[in-house]
């Protein structure tokens, strides 16, 4: 046969040298990428072999499944010990990915060469991070595992920075961008073979100076995978293409005997593995930590590996239309005239193509206008990029995994790996729903969303998350599927097990809060019971005051989620009552971060009792109360029936409390301290409210606790030996709630400020009534009380002591917003008139109101404003009982009937 008469494969396959084809390369670089599927079409090999783990060969086939979209990755655990885990990562521009695709299409068989998994998870055990072969031959050759230790170790080479520091460049990645990824044609063909052989010889001669480059367990590697290349050629003979690193083909070259290789491979550690493949993000690989490859700029990496033609024109239409989208003014002139100067660039620097340094300079000074704020946005969205891929449903998976992609479809919540954010009403079944998923997944520790702080709502029907899907989230599931197969199962026993471990009373309630949020009602019981047993053994007020709030939010939930929340009333009855015998004592002789620490708990412990207070249910039954007091408050609510009641105790503090709630009958209770107890009960109550005491039946009525906790406050703000910032802070709480008259607040203030009173205790007291910034500045803004009860202390002050108290107080008014500064700052300049409403608290006689101020409220200007703000707020008009839309008035007179901490 002549050479005229042979096929362009028969000469191909003439002119191939003997032996197998080694494709030397650097793994995700596009530019190799392309010389790979070259190489391969030009050769057309009976059998294609690439670096990877053995075990993935049966997953092979599904890289050629339509719905297999990279990035993805192989993952690999530990059977025993799923967080035992590695990765290998492949994009759509990695050789590696290409060769098998190319093989798949073509019929031929592939398969993998590198080191079990199985012996690369018992050899990283222990070094804290994953094995991933997504690394180039910088891993670089090594495929990012760790150095060996000892006195023969040396650092690890960068073999890509040797070669371009030889050349002359400064820029590893801008020599490689260089003679790889922007080498073209000009015309003339290209042996597909030339750029391997090039690599090849410098990598030969690289490993002649550096050895093992600093990389020991590569003889390992290179070793199994000279066998399996051995068992090849025997099956397939030389007509065969390795893909590998680079790095390695020397070593796939040199002359060994299988006796040395199988002594080199003898007595490796081994554990049991499972492999699947995985969704992969491009954020992944541009981490050089942990899971990531290392790579800078994968999705610049994708756009040059995509582009058919033009890429720097291409590349900045993209940033272009980005720039847009963020409501950016990006023409066409700006396309032309960032091209234009990336090409100069280029040329300037004498770079073959103008590379990302030369475009990143040209977006920086054409489109963003010399400003890194939208360049950044490029760097995040396109330079790096967020691609997430996909995987078909016939990839093997745990139980656990197949159960949480079922329900992310069912719900409709798909994982992405842009963070974003996520709001939840619970009153709507698939949210409410979702919410679930999401607290069960905390619970099993897969941090796949967590609660953030939303829009604005006193309501607890709404929940807000920040989401964000990560690869090595699949490792956390995978550990999770040891407490079940199922979510619900999984959680469950996760947070029976918790609740038996926990040593903290603190750690029990949230836990408890977290299973009526993920509505675990099979781990519930076991949870109380291990809350009952913590919370009768700690005695500590500090960790009791800890535990409460998680208590209360559990007890409103119930309301939200439908939830019975009755076994948790009475543990939280109990700690409430331990809390308001405790605290006090607790509050003395404290220094200002003890102090300042308490103060948050007292904040805590005040909101909860509103929320328990609100959420307890009323005592239905039809009963007479006898209820005989020493020293506490005893407080029934026994059905129709007149309750006698007797007191031998001593009244602590001032009770000239009101309380109040929303139910069908009114009752009105009388003591001996002249308590006002106004209460609408479903069973037309007889309450009896004195100061401390005990009653017999259910004491879960609403005035009993709240009227505990006001004495409690009231001694807070009586006692001299309590820091100044809690007084402050108690006194304020009682005058938010009417419950201390404005004459007792000036006179408590009176004596906190009083010229005796060091500056700095003086100024804690301010700073416990008026400070922090969450609300503190608004209330003087709107509260002309408040407002003329500081300005007098403040403006009393002797000009002698003023520069001592004026850094404290500037601490607190600092934390201000600048407005409210600015509008107290206007108030205070006008003043307040003669007999004011300001003056009032100071001592002063009736008279017109502050600049400012009104005299009172306007009833009929808020009627013609709350239908627009029932239109704003979407709600709609609350129908009165003879099926009309009730008033404005009528509405708010209901709404002062409610308790504090009343839920709907």
């Amino acid at each position: 046969m002549t050479r005229a008469e042979m096929t362009q494969d028969e000469m191909t396959r003439a002119e191939r040298p003997a032996g197998p084809l080694l494709l030397g390369v650097r793994h995700h670089g596009p530019g190799s990428a392309r010389a790979v599927r070259a190489a391969l079409d030009a050769a057309r090999p009976q059998a294609v072999l690439v670096e990877g783990p053995p075990e993935a060969d049966a997953l092979l086939p599904l890289a050629a499944d339509e719905r297999m979209r990279p990035p993805v990755a192989l993952l690999a655990h530990a059977v025993d010990d799923p967080g035992q885990a590695a990765f290998w990562p492949l994009a759509a521009f990695s050789p590696e990915w290409i060769a098998i695709r190319w093989a798949l299409e073509h019929g031929v068989p592939v398969r993998f060469i590198d080191l079990p998994a199985a012996n690369s998870l018992a050899m990283t055990q222990g070094n804290g991070e994953g094995h991933e072969d997504g690394g180039a031959e910088e891993d670089e050759g090594a495929d990012g595992e760790e150095g060996a230790e000892g006195p023969a170790a040396r650092a690890p080479i960068d073999p890509i920075g040797v070669l371009a520091r030889t050349a002359g460049y400064d820029d590893p990645e801008r020599w490689w961008e260089d003679v790889v990824e922007h080498r073209t044609r000009d015309g003339e063909a290209v042996d597909p073979r030339a750029p391997f052989a090039a690599l090849a010889e410098a990598m030969t001669a690289l490993r002649e100076v550096y050895g093992d480059g600093g990389h020991p367990r590569d003889a390992v590697r290179e070793a199994h995978m000279r066998i399996q290349l051995r068992k090849a050629v025997k099956e397939f003979g030389d007509d065969i293409a390795v893909v590998c690193g680079a790095w390695h083909v020397p070593a796939l070259g040199a002359r060994t005997t299988l006796t040395a290789d199988r002594a080199l491979l003898k007595g490796l550690p081994k554990v049991k593995a499972e492999l699947t493949w995985v969704p992969w993000s491009h954020r992944r690989l541009a981490r050089h930590s942990g899971y990531g490859a290392g790579i800078d700029s994968p999705g610049w990496y994708g756009h040059l590996f995509d582009a058919p033609d033009r890429p720097i024109e291409r590349w900045m239409t993209k940033v272009a239309g980005l720039m847009r989208d963020e409501d950016r003014f990006v023409s066409s002139a700006h396309v032309i005239e960032a091209v234009r100067l990336a090409e100069t660039l280029a040329a300037m620097r004498g770079r073959p193509l103008a590379g990302l340094g030369e475009t990143t300079d040209a977006i920086r000074a054409v489109m963003c206008e010399g400003s890194d704020v939208p360049l950044a946005l490029v760097q995040d969205r396109l330079i790096v990029g967020e691609a997430l891929g996909e995987v078909p449903d016939t990839a093997p998976a745990v139980p656990l995994q197949r159960d949480l992609t079922r329900q992310q479809r069912t719900l409709r919540l798909r994982p992405e790996a842009q963070e974003r954010e996520l709001e939840l009403d619970l009153r709507k079944d698939n949210d409410a729903a979702r919410s679930r998923l999401l607290h069960r997944l905390r619970i099993l520790a897969v941090g796949w969303g967590e609660p953030a702080a939303g829009r604005a709502s006193t309501g607890t029907f709404r929940e807000s998350w920040r989401l964000r899907w990560e690869p090595e989230l699949y490792v956390q599931v995978a550990e999770a599927g040891t407490w079940g197969t199922t979510m619900l199962s999984a959680a469950t026993a996760k947070a029976g097990a918790q609740a038996a471990s926990a040593t903290a009373l603190a750690e029990v309630t949230a836990l408890a809060e977290q299973c009526l949020l993920a509505e675990l009602p099979d781990a519930l019981p076991v949870v109380m019971r291990a809350l009952a047993d913590r919370a009768a053994l700690d005695s500590d007020v500090g960790r009791l005051a800890d535990a409460l709030p998680a208590l209360a939010r559990t007890l409103r939930y119930g309301d939200v989620r439908s939830t019975d929340t009755a076994a948790l009333a009475g543990v939280a009855a109990g700690l409430a009552e331990r809390i308001c015998v405790g605290l006090p004592p607790a509050c003395t002789g404290l220094d200002a971060d003890g102090a300042a620490e308490l103060r948050g708990r007292v904040d805590a412990v005040h909101t909860a009792i509103g929320l328990l207070t609100g959420a307890a249910p009323a005592n239905p039954g039809p009963a007479t109360d006898t209820s005989t007091e020493t020293g506490m408050d005893a407080d029934t609510n026994p059905g129709p029936a007149t309750d006698t009641s007797t007191e031998t105790g001593t009244d602590t503090g001032t009770d000239a409390d009101t309380d109040t709630s929303t139910n069908a009958d009114t009752s009105t209770n009388a003591n001996a301290n002249a308590d006002t107890d106004t209460s609408t009960n479903a069973n037309a109550d007889t309450d009896t409210d004195a100061d401390t005491g005990t009653g017999t039946g259910t004491d879960a009525d609403t005035g009993g606790l709240r009227g505990r906790w006001t004495a409690v406050l009231h001694k807070l703000a009586a006692r001299d030996t309590v820091a100044g910032v809690i007084r402050g802070r108690a006194t304020r709480l009682l005058l938010d709630e009417g419950r201390l008259a404005e004459d007792d607040a000036a006179r408590l203030m009176g004596l906190a400020l009083s010229p005796g009173t060091p500056p700095a205790d003086a100024a804690e007291w301010i700073e416990g009534f008026v400070g922090g910034a969450a609300g503190g500045g608004m209330l003087l803004v709107h509260d002309e009380r408040l407002l003329g009860l500081v300005d007098a202390w403040l403006t009393g002050v002797p000009a002698d002591r003023f520069a001592d108290v004026l850094p404290l107080l500037r601490r607190t008014f600092s934390a201000y917003e600048a407005g409210v500064r600015r509008t107290l700052g206007e108030l205070v300049r006008r003043g307040p008139s003669a007999g004011g409403p300001a003056a009032t608290g100071t001592g002063a006689g009736a008279g017109a109101p502050a600049p400012g101020f009104g005299p009172g409220l306007d009833e009929a200007r808020a009627d013609a404003v709350e239908p627009v703000l029932r239109l704003l707020l979407g709600l709609h008009n609350d129908p009165g009982p003879d099926g009309d839309a009730r008033s404005g008035r009528a509405v708010r007179a209901a709404n002062v009937e409610e308790p504090l901490g009343a839920t709907g």
